[in-house]
């Protein structure tokens, strides 16, 4: 028997997350970074006025490898893979910030080029990221707890059409999961993988379920809207990421445009 004197036992199924209040160090040092960054550049050897210098451009190359850390962590938590995902999200944001101070290193000041863009996507995600996880994720426990108008009575025209639904998902559910229950399952990449028809079926049924719960119309425009817009402009900065690689790596001519090539480059298109 455990002694009042006795230390606490560490819970094992404490989850481990990221505080507040690191998160918001965390970016006001990533802001601090650039701001000595940007105040000291003038004074910098020349190698740190050119992008595509072998500093900056190791910048970068690291800087991109860590802002695809996101994408793994959509894949692991789609794929099932992520069996802490407090952890995987603790790394999606460090590995971001730590990937826009260096990607906006690598910019060298150039803000008039196409690039730049990515920029601009890279702090629009960051912001509203930040957003979410220290205001709207107050918003959305106090919507957990509130009795919201998808739970309240129902139009019995609606009723029956989710009846409906919810009878089809079952019985599509009995061939893309027949050991999952409708009630909590998930479509995951696995399913997408093993059985794309049936995955992509059950992902429309469970839409316009929710279209007809009204799940969006039941919060606040910002709160029902900030995740789709937020996930939105990742895959396109992720584009856009691609995109400049293979443009500088392969077509070198092309970005040059009769200029010296002093970037590594695999072809002079």
């Amino acid at each position: 028997m455990a002694l009042a004197s006795d230390p606490p036992k560490r819970d094992a199924r404490k989850r481990a997350d990221m505080s507040d209040a690191f998160l918001v160090g965390a970016l006001a040092m990533a802001a601090l970074v650039l701001v000595i960054y940007y105040a000291a550049w003038p004074s910098l050897p020349p190698a740190w006025h050119a992008p595509g210098s072998p500093v900056l451009q190791s910048l970068a190359i690291i800087g991109s490898c860590l802002l695809l850390m996101p994408l793994a962590f959509a894949v692991a938590k789609r794929g099932g893979r992520a069996a802490s995902p407090p952890r995987w999200f603790a790394a999606h944001v460090l590995a971001s910030i730590v990937g826009v101070v260096l990607v906006a290193i690598h910019t060298a000041g150039r803000m008039g080029r196409p690039p730049f863009l990515m920029l601009v996507a890279l702090a629009f995600l960051a912001l509203s990221g930040a957003l979410a996880r220290l205001w709207l994720s107050r918003q959305m426990a106090a919507t957990l707890g509130t009795k919201r108008s998808p739970f309240r009575g129902v139009d019995p025209d609606v009723q029956a059409r989710l009846r409906g639904l919810i009878q089809r998902k079952i019985e599509l559910l009995k061939a893309l999961d027949p050991s999952a229950r409708e009630a909590t399952f998930s479509v995951t990449l696995a399913h997408i993988l093993r059985s794309p028809r049936r995955a992509l079926a059950y992902l429309r049924l469970a839409r316009e379920e929710s279209q007809l719960l009204g799940a969006r119309q039941s919060v606040g425009s910002l709160q029902a809207w900030w995740r789709p817009l937020h996930i939105a402009i990742g895959y396109l900065f992720l584009a856009g990421l691609l995109t400049h690689v293979v443009v500088v790596t392969f077509f070198a001519g092309y970005v040059a445009d009769g200029r010296q090539i002093y970037w590594w480059h695999l072809a002079t298109w």
